[in-house]
C-alpha cells in the first residue's frame, strides 16, 4: 500500500525545545523508588539477558541523573518540528559558520534518536576547532525517525525504511538544500542506502557503519572471502543467537512496548545493545546510555521504536529474491566490534564504493564511542564528493 501523498504540502518549520514537565520527571523518580527487579538468573551475569548486577548499578546512576542539565545539553543546538507525508517529524539543523559548507543528514539507529549525534555536531560544523580544516565544514541536519525520538506519535502504518528516505529527501530540499550527503548507522544506514537506491538529484553519497549484505548461497563469493570476513560471518551468527529482539520487534511490537512504555528500568533492560548484550567490547558510557534512553522515555517513544522493524520485516516479505544494486557513492566505516560488513557481498549489492575504512577501536555506536574519528572518516569520505 502506498502511503504517501501525492502532492507534497508546503514545508515549513516551527521551532521545538524539549521541555519535560516537572511532573513528568517527578514520576520518572517515583517509579524508578518503587522498581522491582527479577529474580536474578541463576549466574547473574548478561548469559541470558540484561542482569541484575548492571540494572542495579544502573538503576543508582539513573535516579542520580541531572535531566536538567541533560535538557539544557540537548537545547544547545537549534531544533525544529515539521510535517512530511502527515508524519510530525523533530530534528536538529546546524548550520555551519564556513562558506561552502556540505549539507550532511545524519541517520541514526536502535534504540537511540537524534541525541546519538550530539558529539559529532561541533565535529562536523567546525572542523577547524579541532584540527581540521574549514573547506571540510558540515550543515548537519539531525532528524528523529518517525516513532523516535521525539516524531511522535505515529501517524500511520507503513513506515519502511524507503519511506522514510523518501521523508528526509523532502526534508533537506524543504530546507534549501539541492545538493546533500547522508551518514548513517543500522537502521540509519538501511536508510542511507534507500537514499542511495533513490539517487535524487544533487546526491552526495552515503557513508555508513554497515552495508547489510549476506551471502547469496554461491561458492564462487566464499572463495574471495579473507580471513577476518570468516570472522565477521562468527560474528553475524553470534549477533543473531543474542538479539532476541529482533523478532520481537518484527513480530509483535505492541505487545512488548506495554512493559517498556510503563517501566523505565523495563526499557533501560530492553536496551542491552547499547552494552553489546553485555560481551564487554561497548564503549558506550552509561550516562550516555541514561541520556538516550531518558529521552525515549519521555518522548514515550517505545511503540515507535519498535514498530519500524515489523514494517521493514512486513516489506521484505513482499520484495522479490534478487536484492536491488545501490549505484550511488557509498564509504564504509568498519568499526572493530560493530557488524563487519563483508567486501565481497557489500560489492555484489553496492556497485560504487570508493571509500573503506577499518578502526581498530570502537563500535556499533560509533558517535558515542570516537565520534572524532567518525569525524574524520566523515570528512575524508566527503572531500571527494565534490
Amino acid at each position: 500500500m502506498d502511503n504517501t501523498n501525492s502532492t507534497p504540502s508546503p514545508f515549513s518549520a516551527r521551532p521545538f525545545t524539549v521541555s519535560v514537565p516537572a511532573a513528568e520527571v517527578a514520576d520518572l523518580h517515583d517509579r524508578l523508588a518503587r522498581t522491582r527487579l527479577p529474580q536474578p538468573s541463576p549466574t547473574d551475569d548478561w548469559d541470558a539477558g540484561t542482569p541484575n548486577t548492571y540494572l542495579r548499578e544502573a538503576l543508582d546512576a539513573w535516579r542520580d541523573f541531572d535531566w536538567t542539565a541533560a535538557e539544557a545539553r540537548i537545547n544547545a543546538v537549534p531544533h525544529f518540528t515539521t510535517e512530511i507525508d502527515g508524519q510530525n517529524l523533530h530534528f536538529i539543523h546546524v548550520r555551519s559558520a564556513h562558506k561552502g559548507a556540505t549539507p550532511l543528514l545524519l541517520a541514526h539507529t536502535y534504540p537511540g534518536s537524534a541525541v546519538d549525534y550530539l558529539d559529532l555536531i561541533d565535529e562536523l560544523v567546525d572542523p577547524v576547532a579541532h584540527g581540521g580544516r574549514a573547506a571540510d565544514a558540515f550543515d548537519v541536519v539531525i532528524p528523529d525517525a518517525p516513532g523516535y525520538g521525539f516524531s511522535q506519535p505515529l501517524s500511520s502504518a507503513g513506515w519502511t525504511t524507503a519511506r522514510v528516505a523518501a521523508a528526509y529527501d523532502r526534508l533537506m530540499r524543504g530546507l534549501g538544500y539541492d545538493s546533500y550527503g547522508i551518514h548513517g548507522s543500522d537502521n540509519g544506514a538501511m536508510v542511507a542506502r534507500e537514499l542511495g537506491l533513490l539517487n535524487p538529484d544533487g546526491f552526495l553519497g552515503l557513508h555508513v557503519l554497515q552495508l547489510f549484505s549476506f551471502p547469496s548461497g554461491d561458492p564462487a563469493e566464499f572463495e574471495k572471502l579473507e580471513p577476518q570476513d570468516y570472522a565477521g560471518l562468527e560474528h553475524m551468527q553470534w549477533f543473531q543467537s543474542v538479539g532476541g529482539y529482533n523478532a520481537m520487534n518484527s513480530s509483535r511490537p505492541q505487545t512488548v512496548s506495554v512493559g517498556i512504555s510503563d517501566s523505565p528500568i523495563g526499557l533501560l533492560a530492553y536496551s542491552e545493545l547499547f552494552n553489546s548484550f553485555g560481551n564487554g567490547t561497548s564503549l558506550v558510557r552509561l550516562d550516555q546510555i541514561l541520556l538516550e534512553v531518558s529521552v525515549a522515555w519521555f518522548a514515550n517513544a517505545a511503540s515507535g521504536m519498535s514498530r519500524s522493524y515489523l514494517e521493514n520485516a512486513r516489506a521484505d516479505a513482499g520484495e522479490g529474491a534478487e536484492p536491488r544494486i545501490n549505484a550511488a557513492r557509498t564509504g564504509v566505516a568498519v568499526f572493530k566490534d560493530d557488524f563487519q560488513t563483508i567486501r565481497v557481498f557489500a560489492e555484489r549489492d553496492n556497485s560504487n564504493i570508493v571509500h573503506w575504512n577499518r578502526f581498530d577501536e570502537g563500535g556499533h555506536f560509533a558517535a558515542l564511542e570516537r565520534p572524532a574519528v567518525l569525524a574524520g572518516d566523515i570528512r575524508e569520505f566527503f572531500a571527494g564528493a565534490h
